[in-house]
């Protein structure tokens, strides 16, 4: 993970910031802890009344649910920059994109053959990103029981940070299938992604990662406005409009 903070700015705030620029499957550096702040719980904010998500899933049963639900919670703890991974929405988005279109492996080749291949080919094998997600879920939590302990969404919060982790750090394989892949690969793009959508898709409910590093939303879209506020705040970042703001 790149550093997190300027040394004038909170840690969480420099790390967005510096997500939001950055490919959306940034590699993690073990000791680090997973989560989007700091392990310290602070008092929510006025942030953390946000609308209701919805709470529906179209995609995970209620175990992959709960893992999911437990991961992002996680990787987003409360604190006082956003709430915790699930109020802003963050296991909806993921669940929504496994759904759809991109989940079904829409303009996907899974004709085969698949040989193994180059990292930077990805994954090698026929199954849908939905397909893939749900055998990731099974495996890690068989993997849990495999080593006597619960499922990820019971177990102790740092004991499931540490595990994470491992699966970051391409540590754990299940009957061949690699969980550093399916979690650096798959997983963390989802959740950043949920982190910085357009709330629209379910995830950055209430505009809340937008706000906290200061993006307008919809309306930036003037290659002007990079040169004159670069380093500045954005006059728009306190009240970013959504594509719904639009409609």
């Amino acid at each position: 993970m790149p550093h997190l903070s300027h040394a004038c700015e909170p840690a969480r705030r420099g790390f967005f910031k510096q997500l939001a620029l950055a490919s959306s499957a940034l590699p993690l550096v073990a000791g680090s802890t997973l989560g989007l702040a700091s392990p310290a719980q602070a008092a929510p904010t006025a942030e953390a009344m946000l609308p209701d998500p919805w709470l529906a899933y179209q995609s995970f049963s209620a175990g992959e649910a709960a893992f999911v639900e437990a991961l992002v919670n996680i990787m987003c703890p409360a604190d006082a920059y956003t709430p915790a991974g699930v109020d802003c929405g963050l296991a909806v988005y993921i669940d929504r994109q496994l759904a759809g279109s991109f989940g079904q492996g829409d303009r996907r080749y899974r004709q085969g053959p698949f040989d193994p291949g180059k990292p930077q080919f990805g994954w090698q094998f026929p199954l849908t990103p939905e397909q893939f997600f749900k055998a990731g879920v099974a495996a890690a939590n068989a993997e849990l029981k495999r080593r006597g302990k619960a499922a990820l969404d019971q177990l102790p919060t740092p004991d499931a940070d540490a595990f994470l982790h491992e699966l970051a750090a391409g540590q754990v394989q299940v009957d061949g299938l690699d969980l550093g892949v399916w979690f650096n690969e798959l997983v963390y793009p989802l959740f950043t992604e949920a982190c910085f959508s357009d709330p629209i898709y379910g995830g950055n409910n209430g505009k809340v990662f937008w706000k906290l590093i200061g993006y307008p939303g919809l309306p930036a879209t003037h290659a002007l406005d990079i040169v004159q506020f670069r380093g500045k705040p954005y006059p728009g970042g306190s009240k970013p409009m959504s594509i719904a703001d639009f409609s």
